[in-house]
């Protein structure tokens, strides 16, 4: 065990390990994913040939701020993912901060399908530039956002004087916030242990502090969780009750000291 003497030097190399870190927590990034789903429209098959997604971090329209998801890229019949259906395009992790905007490119392959014959959607300011979409989120570290892409087919597809098409997409953005996570740092970093949270019997995330002594468990439900801590043999596990986490949220454990063995 630790002498008086040297808990209370222990404790002051805390408070300045915490000054020196605190400025770190943003460092940690959120998660943006992008989905796709559609409202009915009265056609057979609505294809669009998506080749990438990108995200704009900032409030400004620089194209420096623009970052590519690793895309599913290929043709998607929105009329597959009506009534409630819904696809993952991409995700990509991101500082935290504000995001401004969502671009969708899409290729040449876009068509309608209308009384069995198929119709070339022409789409030329998608083709060009990318099509693009306002969100302003503020991202919080650690935290999962679902931007869901709700396509209107029936006020996207004009028709024209000639029997043609028009791909004109009409969609609107939904952002939520899918989990929560639990933060903290463990003195001293020496003690690397394992994290995790647990409700009941079931451990529901799993992480390791890093060089540092910080943690971060993420994609966790609201809820109500232990946090245990296991550490290398030269220190005593350790277990926090009673830690609440909520959706949108990242709980602050503050400092767990880790005892010598």
């Amino acid at each position: 065990m630790l002498t008086k003497t040297a808990k209370i030097f222990l404790l002051s190399l805390v408070a300045v390990f915490l000054v020196c870190c605190d400025s770190d927590d943003d460092d940690k990034p959120a998660k943006v994913q992008i989905w796709l789903t559609d409202a009915p429209g009265d056609y057979q098959e609505v294809n669009i040939d998506l080749q990438e997604v990108k995200v704009h971090v900032g409030d400004n329209d620089e194209e420096s701020g623009w970052r590519s998801l690793p895309t599913r890229e290929g043709i998607y019949n929105l009329l597959d993912l009506t009534n409630g259906l819904d696809t993952l395009l991409g995700e990509v992790e991101l500082p935290a901060g504000k995001i401004s905007q969502v671009r969708l490119v899409l290729g040449d392959n876009n068509t309608v399908k209308v009384n069995d014959d198929v119709f070339e959607l022409a789409t030329p300011s998608a083709q060009q530039s990318g099509l693009k979409l306002q969100v302003h989120q503020t991202l919080s570290a650690g935290i999962t956002y679902k931007i869901l892409l709700d396509f209107d087919v029936a006020r996207s597809i004009v028709t024209t004087g000639n029997g043609g098409y028009i791909l004109k997409p009409v969609i609107r953005t939904i952002t939520e916030a899918q989990d929560g996570a639990i933060k903290g740092i463990v003195v001293p970093a020496a003690s690397t242990p394992a994290v995790y949270a647990i409700v009941g019997q079931d451990t529901l995330g799993t992480t390791y502090a890093d060089a540092e002594g910080r943690f971060l468990i993420r994609g966790l439900a609201t809820g109500t969780y232990d946090v245990s801590f296991a550490p290398n043999f030269n220190y005593l596990s350790a277990t926090k009750s009673g830690v609440q986490v909520t959706v949108g949220n990242v709980t602050d454990v503050g400092t767990v000291m880790m005892e010598s063995d």
